[in-house]
């Protein structure tokens, strides 16, 4: 039995080191504790916020 498997694992590593990057860059500039915390929220969030300020740009 013959089973087509896709690899995909690219777009995880990326998503992944833009989530590491995303959240240093929040948690860097964040001024108290839950700034910080608020901050690895949005890392989590990251791509809605690309293709929002991409789509804002577009228009």
């Amino acid at each position: 039995m013959k089973r087509d498997v896709q690899n995909n694992a690219s777009s995880g590593a990326i998503y992944g080191l833009g989530l590491i990057g995303a959240a240093v860059w929040f948690i860097s500039t964040a001024t108290g504790l839950w700034m910080g915390v608020l901050g690895f929220l949005k890392a989590l969030v990251w791509p809605a916020f690309l293709v929002y300020e991409a789509f804002k740009a577009l228009m």
